[in-house]
């Protein structure tokens, strides 16, 4: 695929006095992956990345204090990729990205979570998007692959749907500015070398840092078709433990960024308590439960007949139900428990 020079084009790293050799066609992309015991996982996104029809890239392999480290499978694709493995003391995803940072030789750093399978053509779109429309961080996507198990793909319904917060993530559409989630994220090197890595390791980590990369002046956009396969969690009780998760990291960035709280994010916890405010209205007979119950089973059907006709499984469609009412769930009461802790009675 032939893309256009743009030798003669001033970034705007250029602009805020920044240099940037990455000048769309061919530059260098340093992937960063943060891992911590999933040995198996970062197998099969090497794999993946074999396969890539844009091949000048690095893999960074940070291994974050892990006690099944994953040395021996990343030395496996030696030969394959251009590929360096490290290990560190266990500090959190975000510092473990940092490390990678500050390893990298690439022009524009890539970060994916180990849990991702990478397209073939992920990075060639990733070129030509840059090449076209110069963006100093950039986001993209996630969706189900073919091989994922049904709860899998009835996860990454729930996280991407229009019923639910996931709606607002990864889309042309969404709700506020664009913040690029870790999962499927790209920073340029004068983004990194001004605004600095992670300032937190977890509870937001990737939204502060986006907003903090805006705040110092830099482009970023989504890049919609830098799709990624995201497995996210295997099972519903690991799906509430990670959602629960992002509703406490969401008063996390509440606390550094107030005017990043939108409406939106208080949906989950309006969901739950008007769950269980109807739970209640059942128990004790009240009038006008009927409503409730209606407007409840309207919405659940909603979400059944679209992931049906998304998905084309009456069994996935099902498992969406259980899986968004997981995902508001657990948002909801995270969001709630760090809300009252946090801002209002002010405990650190």
């Amino acid at each position: 695929m032939a893309l256009p020079e743009s030798n003669t084009t001033k970034h705007p790293d250029e602009s805020l006095g920044l240099a940037s050799p990455f000048r769309g066609s061919g530059g260098l992309f340093s992937i960063i992956i943060p891992l911590y015991n999933r040995p198996q996982e970062i197998e099969e996104l090497l794999a993946t990345l074999t396969k890539q029809t844009y091949t000048n890239f690095e893999v960074l392999i940070i291994e974050d204090g892990s006690k099944l480290d994953a040395k021996a499978m990343v030395n496996a694709y030696s030969g394959k990729l251009n590929i360096r493995y490290f290990f560190k003391e266990n500090a959190g995803q975000g510092f473990a990205r940092n490390y990678g940072f500050e390893h990298a030789k690439g022009d524009y750093f890539v970060v994916f979570d180990s849990d991702c399978l990478i397209p073939p053509n992920y990075l060639e779109i990733v070129n030509a998007s840059l090449a076209k429309n110069w963006l100093d961080a950039y986001g993209g996507p996630d969706a189900a692959h073919d091989s994922f198990t049904d709860v899998q793909k009835a996860i990454s319904y729930a996280m991407t749907s229009p019923f639910t917060t996931g709606g607002i993530r990864g889309n042309k559409k969404h709700v506020g500015t664009f913040h690029p989630r870790s999962f499927n994220m790209g920073v340029s090197r004068a983004a990194w070398q001004k605004a600095g890595g992670f300032l937190l390791t977890r509870l937001g980590e990737d939204i502060e840092y986006s907003i903090r990369i805006q705040k110092n002046g830099f482009k970023i956009g989504l890049i919609p078709d830098a799709i990624v396969y995201h497995k996210r969690r295997t099972s519903f009780s690991q799906f509430y433990k990670q959602l629960h998760f992002f509703g406490r990291a969401r008063i996390n960035i509440y606390k550094h960024f107030p005017s990043e709280l939108k409406l939106v994010h208080f949906f989950p916890a309006a969901f739950t308590l008007g769950f269980i405010f109807t739970l209640c209205a059942n128990v004790f007979g009240m009038p006008f439960v009927g409503i409730l119950d209606a407007l409840f089973l309207i919405f659940f059907l909603l979400i059944f007949f679209h992931s049906c006709t998304q998905n084309r499984s009456l069994k996935v469609a099902l498992l969406s139900v259980v899986a968004s009412f997981i995902q508001l769930t657990a948002y909801g009461l995270g969001f709630m428990q760090d809300f009252i802790k946090r801002v209002v009675f002010k405990q650190s």
